[in-house]
């Protein structure tokens, strides 16, 4: 071979190389620009996911906007937010105040055992009674029950007095009240079928359409606050004249007749 032919030879082998070296060189830069790009698409999408998250959280629950709803005061109630809740005789001269959180399971028991006596005690107008309702065992224990149950007893109050306390006997028998760890109370269709047990709510349209309507959700906020408001501690407790009545040698509530009425009649006659 010639030393032309050779120069040549070689001339193109590196025009080649040149041109091989621009084209690894062009895929190079794309790959380097698709990789960037696709970063940038994920930090963005990141980005996005953590400002949806954020913009999520932040957004108020269920309850917490309920607290701006239009409140709707159920009938039978009086005071500013419709919170005094009095059922008795008029020509009963003391009040006994009851303060109740739907899913305490100690109410529960209360309301089983001492109930009917409180109850037929208020209908020989021995006393009337207030009722307070709590909702601080939905922050305890998790879930939305004790709001919701309460909002129900404000549909149930709407209907008549009578209704609102065989409902609360109803929701606190040992049929239909869960334990307290089970958020139970939250599903309007369980609480309308402990309803369908109380004659004036079986098959009340109306007072169904309230509890799934939420209609006396922002009421159980205001009754709540009362109760958080009172500066009781626990449920269930009972007060007459300010005063707690607890059983015999303790300071929870009576929780059998005989100390419940032992407890009532001093309070009446203090």
């Amino acid at each position: 071979m010639s030393k032309r032919n050779s120069q040549a030879a070689k001339s193109a082998a590196r025009e080649r190389l040149r041109q091989e070296r621009e084209r690894q060189a062009k895929r190079d830069k794309i790959k380097r620009q698709v990789i960037v790009a696709g970063s940038i698409v994920g930090v963005l999408a990141i980005a996005g996911g953590i400002s949806y998250a954020v913009v999520q959280g932040n957004k108020p629950g269920y309850w917490e906007a309920a607290k701006d709803d239009k409140l709707v005061k159920p009938a039978n109630t009086t005071g500013e937010n419709g919170t005094t809740v009095v059922i008795g005789k008029s020509s009963a001269k003391k009040t006994l105040e009851m303060y109740e959180d739907p899913r305490c399971p100690v109410c529960a028991q209360f309301e089983q055992t001492v109930g009917s006596t409180l109850d037929k005690d208020v209908e020989d107008g021995k006393f009337k009674v207030q009722y307070i309702g709590a909702t601080f065992l939905d922050n305890g224990l998790g879930g939305e029950g004790s709001k919701n149950a309460l909002s129900a007893l404000g549909a149930a109050l709407n209907v008549s007095p009578e209704a609102f306390l065989q409902y609360k006997t109803a929701m606190y028998s040992a049929k239909w009240h869960p334990e307290e760890s089970d958020d139970k109370f939250k599903d309007d269709d369980y609480l309308i079928e402990i309803a369908d047990t109380v004659s004036a709510l079986k098959g009340n349209t109306k007072f169904q359409n309230a509890v799934k309507n939420g209609t006396y959700d922002k009421w159980a906020l205001e009754m709540s606050a009362k109760f958080d408001d009172s500066g009781v501690q626990g449920t269930p407790t009972l007060k007459m004249d300010g005063k707690t009545l607890t059983a015999p040698g303790s300071k929870n509530a009576p929780m059998t007749v005989a100390d419940f009425n032992t407890a009532i009649e001093a309070a009446l006659k203090a």
